[in-house]
């Protein structure tokens, strides 16, 4: 019984629990507490897909099917394979940690934004489970009014801009989306992302619809230059907004792509691969460059989730050139490989760079670099904890920002060596803008007397960065249990991409 609806128990408990948290929460102490076990519950739940996953057993699993809206033969359709478990679990995991972290700054209706984030976690869960498209759709749009209440209640002074151009950006783009599925609904009668992928589409269909993809997750990933939402809604945040929305939300573009536009569009995708690619290496390097001259930490740490994030679309189609132009599905295999651990790294590395920041901001209440330094000489394990995440963000070997880098340039050399240099460059700008960073914050002497009198982490504090490290640590050390994981997934996706060659 468990096992054939664990992913409804997933996707509906944080959201039912959202609504406990509002009708009992009143009390702050009630809706905190409320809350974590509400998403400790949902993590416990989400271990069984891992360990329940038969790796040999193709396709789809846990998959759960009921009628939905009859007419348009639209159903209630879940199922996941390696490549969405991991995403799941990073997501239930991410989440305990955002309320863990905003027990003590979030102390305004508490209720509600607890009950927010509950919510979120819930219709993020639903994107990666759905298999028909039309459910995805609604997870893909729900998802944004959480977010959108998040940013515009608790964020800064300038939220309600922020938040609105959020919100415009992420429902233009999702336009587009929703009348490519019109279409392929009007081409097979349903929608089935599975009968999607077998819609027999001509050459000019494909290239449409790729596009229509595009402009929707090129600006949820965000790829440059439909990119100019992500910093201002990170600086305008709070600290377990801006933790989710780069640890998360971001990762739906990718994923995305995956589900989307490599199956649905194969031929197009290999026609125009080299404007992805041509975008990604420019968030690679430019981005990297705007980053160094960022004077506000949360701006700056916004622009390198962009930089990292371009090699997630980068190995995502490098593996489609390396299949189908050059016959390589081992080289593509290894792509996709690459862009996947990015996209987990890039979740744990980003989501302790937005905390460290947070734990700065509850004490000062600025964000701007200026107003920080000579932070290890009375803040020495913060300062660690800061530093390990810092290199991790460098791309050191033994982090898992080394990882999913290292497998995509591997890949990116097989296609082309050019490509592979330049991608390998933002090992150098990331290095210099973080250590930048670091060296003007934690080292030096004490910036003020405000610095002099900042306490050292609390219990919460150690709690979230230490298991942040963990999985930063242990993805970078021993990244072969969540290879393991995706392997048949990404097996699977590039044995249907040299099947569908032209």
């Amino acid at each position: 019984m468990l096992a054939s609806h664990l992913l409804s128990l997933l996707i509906w408990l944080p959201i039912l629990g959202a609504i406990a948290v509002l009708a009992f929460g009143r009390e702050p102490g009630v809706a905190r507490w409320l809350s974590l076990l509400v998403a400790l519950a949902t993590f416990a739940c989400s271990i069984p897909l891992w360990t329940g996953y038969l790796p040999a057993v193709p396709g789809m699993q846990f998959v759960e099917s009921i009628p939905w809206i009859a007419a348009l033969k639209a159903n209630y359709a879940l199922g996941v394979d390696g490549i969405s478990i991991a995403l799941i679990v990073l997501t239930a995991f991410t989440s305990v940690l955002v309320i863990i972290g905003s027990w003590g700054p979030i102390d305004k209706r508490v209720s509600q934004y607890m009950a927010a984030m509950l919510a979120l976690e819930g219709l993020l869960i639903g994107v990666f489970a759905a298999t028909d498209a039309l459910l995805f759709y609604v997870f893909f749009e729900g998802m944004l009014i959480p977010m959108f209440i998040i940013i515009g209640i608790w964020g800064g002074p300038r939220r309600v801009y922020a938040t609105l151009k959020f919100f415009i950006y992420t429902f233009l783009g999702s336009i587009f989306m929703l009348v490519g599925l019109i279409y392929l609904h009007m081409k097979t009668g349903e929608f089935s992302l599975a009968a999607f992928s077998h819609a027999g589409l001509s050459t000019k269909e494909q290239a449409w619809l790729f596009f229509a993809f595009l402009i929707a997750f090129a600006i949820k990933v965000p790829m440059w230059p439909v990119h100019t939402w992500l910093p201002d809604a990170h600086v305008e945040a709070p600290t377990g907004g801006s933790v989710i929305l780069a640890a998360i939300m971001l990762k739906v573009g990718g994923y995305g792509f995956i589900r989307f536009s490599l199956p649905i569009t194969p031929d197009a995708s290999q026609e125009y691969a080299w404007v992805v690619v041509a975008m990604s290496l420019i968030a690679i390097v430019y981005i990297g460059y705007v980053a160094l001259v960022q004077e506000d930490m949360k701006k700056l740490i916004a622009y390198s989730s962009i930089a990292h994030m371009g090699f997630v679309t980068l190995g995502i189609f490098i593996a489609l050139a390396l299949v189908r132009s050059h016959g390589n599905p081992l080289g593509a295999r290894l792509a996709i490989q690459g862009a996947m651990v990015q996209m987990i790294s890039h979740g744990f590395v980003s989501g302790a760079m937005f905390s460290c920041i947070g734990v700065l901001y509850d004490r000062l209440h600025t964000r701007m670099i200026k107003d920080y330094g000579g932070v290890a000489n009375v803040m020495p394990w913060f300062a660690a904890f800061a530093v390990f995440f810092a290199m991790a963000n460098c791309g050191l070997p033994g982090t898992s920002g080394f990882v999913g880098e290292f497998i995509v340039i591997l890949a990116a050399f097989q296609d082309n060596p050019l490509i592979a240099a330049v991608a390998a460059f933002t090992l150098i700008i990331g290095a210099a803008y973080t250590l930048w960073l670091v060296k003007r914050v934690i080292f030096g002497a004490v910036g003020n007397e405000k610095v002099a009198k900042m306490q050292d982490l609390d219990m919460r504090e150690w709690v979230v960065l230490g298991a942040f490290a963990a999985g930063v640590l242990l993805v970078g050390v021993y990244p072969k249990p969540l290879t393991d994981l995706m392997e048949p997934a990404v097996l699977q996706l590039v044995q249907q991409l040299g099947l569908t060659k032209a």
